[in-house]
């Protein structure tokens, strides 16, 4: 972090632009180039977005789907609801993301499939309350992007290795920076967002039920969508985090280590061991097991071999 916000300041670029500069030269590709990638995953987001607010059908598993329609829904109606436009819209297009991935729709994994619902939910809904100009937006995608790197290198995304924490907590932490620098903040406050964000999710354990990454994961991806925006709104009021950014990413390795391997992803603790877990892991056994097809959900017709 600290190397980042030297190259920020000696180069007088936003975190936006310093993580777009170094996926050029990482990948030898022109700065053209790389904007035209993101473009396109920007593109592929709003996709999922829209066809995620429309639909209300389940997984195949049945574990998730149709939440996102329920809230968009209500949030038309602009009914008995207590959040503002702003963080309701992204809750609403962050739950869409992550159960088009559910349905094996169209996503980008941005940062993980199973945390890809808040950064475009917290930015994507952020653009829209201010306008922003789809420049402005793609600067808000490339800091996001340049907070992971930093994650990427000094701990880790997967929630095999760290638990939940490092998926939706560096998620939470990415769509902060992310919004951050949409908001016109500096360098410091998009790390400083990113810090407090993801200090919140310290510990956050991985426990899908049956296995799959739609319960609880799903939800999570909703509410960390307001740990982001709550992070960012408290660094634009000139708070600051104590902890450096560097030293919450190491601690947030240390933590993954000291978990217990059935508290990351194995599906074996936490709430995968409820009843209502072990009745999910059971029913999606019996559906396997009576040779129900998970394409067309059909029962084969073919004899064993």
């Amino acid at each position: 972090t600290l190397d980042a916000l030297r190259l920020t300041q000696k180069y007088k670029i936003s975190v936006g632009e310093l993580g777009k500069r170094y996926e050029a030269e990482l990948s030898h590709m022109s700065l053209s180039a790389v904007r035209s990638k993101m473009k396109k995953r920007r593109d592929v987001l709003y996709g999922a977005v829209r066809l995620g607010l429309k639909s209300s059908a389940h997984s195949e598993s049945g574990l998730s789907g149709g939440d996102a329609y329920k809230l968009w829904i209500r949030i038309r109606q602009r009914k008995g609801m207590m959040g503002n436009k702003m963080t309701l819209r992204a809750m609403a297009y962050a739950l869409a993301v992550v159960e088009q991935n559910a349905a094996m729709g169209q996503i980008v994994a941005f940062p993980t499939a199973g945390g890809a619902g808040v950064v475009p939910g917290v930015l994507f809904s952020g653009a829209e309350c201010f306008r922003a100009s789809k420049r402005r937006l793609l600067s808000g995608m490339f800091a996001a992007a340049a907070v992971g790197i930093v994650i990427a290198e000094g701990a880790t995304f997967s929630a095999a290795a760290a638990g939940c924490q490092a998926e939706i907590g560096a998620a939470a932490a990415m769509a902060s920076a992310g919004l951050t620098e949409m908001r016109g903040g500096t360098p410091k406050q998009c790390f400083d967002s990113a810090s407090i964000a993801l200090k919140s999710y310290l510990g956050l354990v991985c426990d899908p039920l049956a296995g799959l990454v739609e319960a609880p994961c799903v939800k999570r991806n909703a509410l960390a969508t307001q740990a982001a925006i709550g992070a960012s709104d408290l660094v634009m009021a000139g708070i600051h985090s104590l902890i450096p950014f560097d030293e919450i990413v190491a601690t947030m390795k240390k933590i993954g280590k000291m978990m217990s391997p059935k508290l990351r992803e194995t599906a074996l603790g936490g709430l995968a061991v409820t009843p209502t877990g072990i009745l999910a892991k059971k029913r999606l056994e019996e559906r396997m097991n009576g040779n129900s097809c998970g394409a067309c959900s059909q029962r084969c017709r073919e004899k064993p071999v």
